[in-house]
């Protein structure tokens, strides 16, 4: 049975009645495509159907099937003890095979299809592993504004994790209501020049201004991700995106500039045109995930300098003859760019520390597991399949 087929006897039997449906929806808007569709055929004939995962909460998932139906969704035993990280689990974001239960039975994820692409950040604190921003986010947009929020070292690593996902890279210079044209114009030329890739636009989403240019990204099947800090007018912009009051905005505190009553938990929102949205809480922490290719090519005029350095190993700091930090000296490289250079690659370092920790601790636990289960024949079998994926 086809799954469509599957689908239709699910809402004939009045399975998933009473979920919330988006009208015009369905799997090319969802962001569904070729390659999808290859990485599912294997499920197809298990009678599962295909699903986009829109929030994650505590407990449960919700996900849009083809025909914009909501549902809620669980994981399945398996991939949560097969996942060797938190950021080999479903995303906001990710398609995944579901099977449907009905008024008994819980709709469960079996599978979850490959990524196209991947934002992510480590994870606040001092975690060694990686947070899923957003999967298969063709279009990451960064709100900022020329005022508080204006930072370049944080727009640099914001650059570098989005190099890194494969996404492309949108800077909005927002709220212009409330500063003179020559500073956002001022503020998105310094930004535009740390990475010629990436589209900078100034605009004000209260005033509706400059969101023509934003829309012409949000194609059909188009999936965009906005992140950026508290109090920048994310919210605002979804709404106006959206056409009514998708996510509560508030003002901002005019102490610590700090925005309030804002969004709260990531959601995939549709939109009218047939795009899809990631709005995400403000992110004041942003830590690299990365390695030092990815670090390197984001710093590719310091890099270069490089060369020019006497010792090969040399780390940029106090060591004699340091190309890069005589050309700091000279005036040939701001000694904010040089700092943060300097300091993500410390970043770096650490997060390999701690990662190759963390893999000891894994490998220990592992084999330590192994010994309980195979203390007997049945075990010692259960134990192979569950090494050949088998169910």
């Amino acid at each position: 049975m086809g799954h469509w087929a599957f689908l239709d006897s699910r809402l004939d039997s009045g399975g998933l009645a009473g979920y919330a449906s988006f009208p015009l929806m369905d799997l090319v808007s969802l962001g569904w495509n070729t390659d999808f569709e290859k990485a599912f055929a294997p499920y197809q004939a298990k009678g599962w159907v295909p699903a986009r995962l829109i929030r994650e909460t505590p407990i449960n998932y919700s996900a849009f099937l083809g025909d914009g139906e909501e549902v809620d969704v669980i994981l399945s035993g398996r991939l949560w003890h097969t996942a060797s990280c938190d950021a080999d689990l479903p995303a906001v974001g990710d398609w995944v095979a579901v099977e449907l239960g009905n008024e008994n039975h819980d709709h469960v994820i079996r599978e979850l299809l490959p990524r196209r692409t991947c934002f992510c950040r480590k994870m606040p604190g001092n975690s060694s592993q990686a947070q899923v921003i957003g999967a298969n986010v063709d279009v990451v947009t960064v709100v900022t504004d020329a005022g508080p929020d204006f930072n370049l070292r944080r727009m640099e690593r914001y650059f570098t994790l989005i190099g890194r996902s494969g996404a492309k890279a949108v800077v909005l210079v927002n709220k212009s209501d409330l500063f003179s044209p020559a500073e956002c114009r001022e503020a998105a030329a310094e930004i535009g020049a740390l990475w010629s890739e990436a589209a900078v636009h100034v605009t004000s989403a209260i005033n509706n201004r400059g969101l023509k240019v934003l829309k012409s990204y949000l194609t059909k099947g188009t999936t965009m991700c906005i992140v950026g800090s508290s109090g920048t007018g994310k919210s605002t912009l979804v709404n106006q995106l959206y056409g009514e009051e998708w996510q509560w905005t508030g003002e901002v505190n005019e102490t610590t500039g700090k925005g309030r009553h804002t969004t709260t938990s990531r959601e995939l929102v549709p939109l009218p045109g047939g795009a899809m949205l990631i709005d995400n809480p403000g992110m004041r922490e942003i830590q690299m995930w990365t390695d030092e290719t990815t670090l390197r090519e984001s710093f590719a005029d310091i890099e270069v300098l490089t060369a020019g350095c006497r010792f090969a190993d040399c780390r940029h700091r106090k060591d004699a003859g340091c190309a890069v930090r005589g050309a700091m000296e000279r005036g040939g490289i701001d000694p904010a760019r040089y700092e943060s250079f300097l300091n993500l690659e410390s970043e770096i370092a650490r997060l390999r520390k701690r990662m190759e920790k963390r893999q000891m601790a894994v490998e220990r636990w592992a084999k330590r597991n192994n010994r309980v289960k195979a203390r007997n024949l049945a075990d010692r079998i259960q134990l192979e399949k569950d090494d050949r994926g088998e169910i």
